[in-house]
């Protein structure tokens, strides 16, 4: 019998509650800004506790004077642990925090150095993301009505039986004029890229695909999950302001080209975690008792394609002694 190897994801589910925990104070108050602060800090507070020699290729931007865990930014202990990439967003969906809406998660991604998509210059990408049922039937160029047809078929469902889920953003106008003629249910969501990736491939969730153009780095973090749990991601870049389509022609790169998840992370020794922040339909929120606090994650690890959905009980006294971030 292999002796087990360490999993790493175990330890990324404590830096995930740790942002959570700290930004999910802000829930509904207004202040983006402070939520995000919270969160980062946390997490930055965290990751520096691990044995990894860890880079941020999947941050916040590049360095300032902001509160942001920015891209090339060294994390952990780098003494003679692994080197790898990491992809962070430690509060996905501020504006959902802060005004008191579903779906706000913190989310961590991690594989070995020099695995991860680079996305440069791009902002934004065409997606579409289905479970692993579908993954060898859709084209991200194809009608919309096509690609629906045929995951329906795949996933052994009727046309209007299928749960879209699309960003409510006045670039997807045409987008959900074709989802409703096709006959295909809709659910709408002002924010929350990565979660509607999540969400597509989750077998427990009711969204059967994702549609759309979100963030570029978000796209690459979410395709650690999704090439975990075998499902495909197809996506294009499609910048929304003339300056982002020259940075990215100067850069070199294509934007007629289809990527896959096998293009944005080209490793299976892949480590992923996620918590709920503000609760809602995919993982439950931060919930604060009188004796301190409970958390929901979904916590994965690529090379045995273990899942584990986490529901923790943190003691408010070990909380409060180290500032409510670290903890064990």
């Amino acid at each position: 019998m292999e002796v087990p190897q360490k999993n790493l994801a175990l330890d990324l589910v404590r830096v995930t509650e740790a942002a959570a925990l700290a930004c999910a104070r802000w829930l509904g108050r207004g202040d983006k800004n402070e939520a995000d602060r919270a969160a980062v800090d946390a997490m930055r507070l965290c990751f520096n506790s691990l044995d990894i020699d860890g880079t941020v290729m999947i941050g916040e931007g590049e360095k300032d004077d902001a509160p942001m865990l920015y891209n090339g930014e060294k994390l952990g202990r780098a003494d003679g642990g692994p080197a790898v990439d990491i992809a962070v967003d430690p509060l996905e969906g501020t504006s959902l925090l802060a005004y008191g809406r579903p779906n706000a998660i913190s989310v961590v991604g991690v594989a070995p150095k020099g695995t991860m998509l680079d996305p440069g210059p791009s902002f934004y990408m065409q997606k579409l993301v289905v479970p692993s049922a579908a993954k060898n039937v859709v084209d991200i160029e194809a009608p919309v009505a096509h690609n629906l047809k045929y995951i329906a078929k795949a996933l052994d469902k009727d046309v209007d039986d299928l749960v879209v889920f699309v960003l409510d953003k006045p670039r997807h106008k045409k987008l959900i004029s074709d989802i409703r003629e096709a006959g295909a249910r809709i659910q709408l969501h002002s924010d929350g890229d990565i979660t509607g990736s999540l969400m597509a491939i989750d077998p427990r969730s009711e969204v059967d695909v994702m549609m759309g153009t979100g963030g570029t780095p978000e796209g690459v973090l979410s395709a650690i999950a999704i090439r975990i749990m075998g499902g495909e991601m197809f996506c294009k870049f499609d910048p929304q302001r003339q300056d982002e389509k020259n940075l990215i022609a100067e850069a070199g790169m294509d934007i007629r080209r289809v990527y896959t998840v096998g293009d944005m992370v080209s490793s299976d020794d892949l480590f992923f975690a996620a918590t709920g922040i503000s609760g809602g339909t995919f993982l439950k929120g931060v919930k604060y008792t009188g004796h301190g606090a409970e958390t929901s994650s979904l916590v994965m690890r690529g090379k045995t394609g273990t899942i584990r959905y986490v529901e923790a009980i943190h003691d408010w006294e070990s909380l409060m002694k180290f500032s409510a971030v670290q903890y064990d």
